[in-house]
């Protein structure tokens, strides 16, 4: 087994697939049929197309899942109070959990940038023995959690409550979301969070912007940014069994490395590796040291198991 890929010179994409979920459509990507097997899970207002740097080469080894959350990408974006979903780390810890049995068919390792790190977590925990470990690249510190704003200056800790408020009130939550789903504001948002602005190509804003124009995505993006609930990652890690490799962009300007750091103390935790000169999203930005990272420290724990 190589101890790198290469992400420019691998094969295509798949055509996507669909799962059904409690009745609705889950988008995923699914390439590689040998090799143990790896789920990708994306960040906020992301998709699976995040990872499209990273499928070709790891499946060179693994077999690589990559899921849309319900509410983002190709997958159904049903209304909140309209359907019987609730957007919550436990519902997609649970569709995590459920996809890996029902599709995957065997334990996994777990891939997590920014929320999706959350996310992982939370099937981990929920679901342990279909877990055999997690990756966290960039995970969300919740900065904006209610346990979390006694941390923050008065300023931020006053202002969140006070814009989520007014995102509840219907008519001004969707003229906000009208005036961020344009291209020229989601890459300037993107420019803010990558470090290497060359990394932020029309074909990024589209595959952020698109998912946006589909019904239901507006109530989807305020109820999450109305989310100040649910487990914070040391909550998480608090509980996890299995072991966990964080990577971080060093240059992440919404979830600090120092602050990340502070999650390696706990005993889940094996390593925990910088990425000097990368954002919030590594896995986009340095895609080749972010799958020769995440490769070879799966092997380690394959071999390691099969020795035990």
């Amino acid at each position: 087994m190589s101890s790198s890929s290469s992400s420019t010179s691998c094969s295509p994409l798949n055509v996507p697939q669909t799962w059904t979920w409690r009745g609705f459509p889950i988008c995923y990507q699914h390439q590689g049929e040998t090799g143990t097997p790896i789920v990708l899970i994306h960040g906020f207002g992301a998709s699976w197309g995040h990872w499209r740097k990273n499928i070709p080469g790891l499946s060179e080894n693994f077999r690589v899942y990559a899921i849309d959350l319900i509410g983002f990408g190709g997958s159904a974006k049903p209304v909140p109070g309209k359907s019987s979903i609730s957007y919550t780390f436990e519902t997609w810890g649970q569709q995590i959990s459920d996809f890996c049995r029902e599709v995957v068919g065997e334990p996994v390792f777990l891939v997590g940038n920014s929320i999706g790190c959350i996310a992982a977590m939370q099937a981990a925990v929920d679901s342990p023995e279909g877990v055999q470990g997690v990756v966290l690249i960039n995970c969300s510190l919740r900065l904006l959690h209610d346990r979390r704003r006694s941390q923050l200056p008065w300023y931020r800790s006053a202002g969140a409550p006070v814009l989520q408020s007014l995102l509840g009130i219907r008519w001004l939550g969707h003229t906000f979301f009208k005036m961020i789903a344009k291209p020229k504001t989601v890459r300037k948002i993107l420019l803010q969070a990558y470090k290497n602005p060359e990394a932020v190509t029309d074909e990024l804003v589209n595959l952020i912007l698109n998912p946006a124009a589909d019904p239901g995505a507006v109530d989807v993006f305020l109820a999450f940014t109305r989310y100040s609930q649910g487990p914070l990652p040391e909550d998480l890690l608090e509980q996890l069994t299995c072991p966990v490799l964080i990577l971080w962009g060093t240059d992440d300007p919404w979830e600090p490395i120092a602050l990340g750091r502070e999650l390696a103390e706990f005993s889940c935790v094996q390593d925990f590796v910088p990425l000097a000169g990368a954002g919030h999203c590594p896995q986009d930005e340095i895609p080749d040291q972010v799958n020769a990272l995440v490769q070879n420290w799966i092997v380690q724990q394959v071999h390691s198991r099969s020795q035990s």
